[in-house]
């Protein structure tokens, strides 16, 4: 059965005057990691189409194919009921400033209501003017380095990108790869600990044998902490065999 759920609504992703079409493509190609498309651009100083633009966005050509082209900031967001400006300044004007993180959070929020949201993106050299900043409703400011506060076109929107993605996906923060195997379960564990302990028995390990039981236990406890798979389990029960094979040869 084709799945036809609707798309889940996302912010439109403006570029206002963007200068060089590698920015252009390199920035569709960030959007599209993010699973987004919607993308508008405002008086691209090179013309529009772009060549360059569509070399560099590598795959992501339904982005650039999709994209509105509008000769001012106004006319891009004129179907909008919110809008963000990326800008590192508030440059004297009275709006809520957002982190990224904070924005996308908003946006989303704003997204599911049914309202239609989008971010300006401000060209290479200069960023938004404030002319364009005065059009949107709110800021949102990277906290970057502030005697290095200049970000790439791309690096902005790829950024925004992330922090959206992440509000509408949940990502863990820390997972595991099972590469072909799976936990070791606790039985697993224990023949183990007492294949280990039999052995380094027969060896005179645990000497003298009034510590015998405080080593024992310390000896589990470690097995306990350590997180094995059942590939591991297989391997630490095959070098303990080998070990005593070799003993035994030896001998």
């Amino acid at each position: 059965m084709t799945d036809t759920a609707p798309p889940r609504p996302q912010p439109a992703f403006v570029l206002v005057r963007p200068q060089m079409g590698q920015n252009i493509g390199a920035a569709a190609r960030a959007m599209l990691n993010f699973g987004l498309d919607r993308m508008r651009l405002v008086s691209p100083r090179d013309g529009w189409p772009n060549p360059d633009a569509v070399a560099m966005a590598s795959g992501a050509g339904r982005v650039l194919d999709a994209a509105g082209l509008h000769d001012s900031t106004a006319a891009a967001v004129a179907d909008c009921t919110y809008v963000y400006a990326t800008t590192a300044r508030a440059r004297g004007l009275t709006k809520p400033v957002f982190s990224p993180e904070g924005a996308m959070a908003d946006a989303v929020r704003r997204t599911a209501e049914g309202q239609r949201v989008a971010v300006l993106f401000g060209p290479e050299r200069a960023g938004l003017e404030n002319d364009d900043i005065s059009i949107a409703n709110a800021i949102i400011t990277v906290p970057v380095n502030p005697d290095f506060p200049s970000l790439n076109l791309a690096q902005c929107v790829l950024l925004t990108g992330y922090e959206w993605r992440r509000q509408t996906h949940d990502v863990p923060a820390q997972t595991t790869e099972l590469a072909g195997t799976d936990w070791a379960e606790a039985h697993e564990i224990e023949k183990l600990a007492e294949h280990y302990e039999e052995r380094l028995e027969e060896a005179g390990f645990f000497f003298p044998e009034v510590k015998a039981p405080h080593m024992k236990r310390n000896l589990r406890n470690m097995w306990s902490r350590m997180p094995l798979t059942r590939a591991d389990v297989q391997i630490l029960h095959g070098m303990m065999r080998q070990v005593v094979r070799w003993k035994n040869r030896a001998e």
